[in-house]
């Protein structure tokens, strides 16, 4: 797909900036925002001038309120598969691991993010907020069964919160600061300022050797479906297959002896 409408998408200075751009329906996805992306995860990680990606949503009241209800209820517009035995997640072609996009994600999030949300939430790197930002998980307090986005979460959120998320439905909301203690994002800032520093993160991480961050962060994702043991034996064999890349894309000597660099303290 040369265009997009559903999300919005561009490039510059290897960073891919893809906006979630349905705020008339609260960012909702569908089947054609679901398709969409897929094929935008797929540019991403074949294009070798991109480098790193920020995900954010368009302006409003929501990042995303998961898959739009009245959508999927319109003719041709079935989010799930009727067959219980030939369903797939729809929400897979959403995040970029389960895409096997391995380029590094920034994700700001602004206003309610609501069940489906978290299929983004829980497969971005670094994921950031406003102040204004809010979590829940609605859906059994319309009688559906939560399974699928929480179980993504407990491998960020430490399992009691993602039990009381979902249990208490649309009766609690996560806030800004309370994400940031149980570990939805590593951030919070003022909404004015998202954006900006959702770039300057995705500048940081771009200007590194996209063999390294690549490579580390398949690495470390995979590692959470295996045993310690054989996580650790996996990922030294992409310690030795990545590190004659990714050192070869940067002057050793010069970055280490700059001793004047300066960093920022978290």
């Amino acid at each position: 797909m040369a265009d997009y409408n559903t999300l919005l998408f561009e490039t510059s200075d290897h960073v891919a900036t893809i906006t979630i751009n349905r705020p008339e329906a609260m960012n909702s996805f569908t089947r054609q925002m679901m398709d969409e992306f897929a094929d935008v995860w797929a540019k991403v990680s074949f294009d070798d001038d991109i480098h790193c990606v920020v995900l954010k949503a368009a302006p409003g009241r929501a990042f995303c309120t998961g898959v739009d209800v009245k959508a999927a209820r319109e003719p041709g517009g079935e989010v799930v598969i009727d067959d219980p035995w030939n369903a797939e997640d729809p929400g897979n072609k959403l995040g970029p691991k389960a895409n096997n996009c391995w380029k590094p994600v920034v994700c700001a999030v602004h206003g309610m993010a609501a069940g489906g949300a978290f299929y983004w939430l829980n497969e971005c790197d670094i994921v950031i907020c406003s102040e204004d930002a809010t979590f829940f998980d609605p859906h059994v307090t319309y009688g559906m069964t939560s399974a699928l986005e929480p179980i993504g979460a407990t491998y960020k959120m430490p399992l009691g919160d993602v039990l009381r998320m979902v249990l208490l439905g649309n009766d609690e909301r996560i806030s800004a600061e309370t994400a940031k203690r149980i570990g939805i994002v590593s951030e919070v800032l003022p909404l004015e300022k998202l954006h900006d520093r959702a770039a300057e993160l995705a500048k940081i991480i771009a200007a590194k050797p996209t063999a390294a961050t690549q490579g580390s962060l398949k690495a470390i994702w995979q590692s959470l479906d295996l045993p310690r043991t054989v996580a650790l034996s996996t990922g030294l064999q992409y310690c030795l297959l990545g590190n004659p890349l990714g050192t070869s894309q940067v002057d050793r000597a010069t970055l280490m002896a700059d001793k004047a660099k300066k960093f920022d303290l978290r």
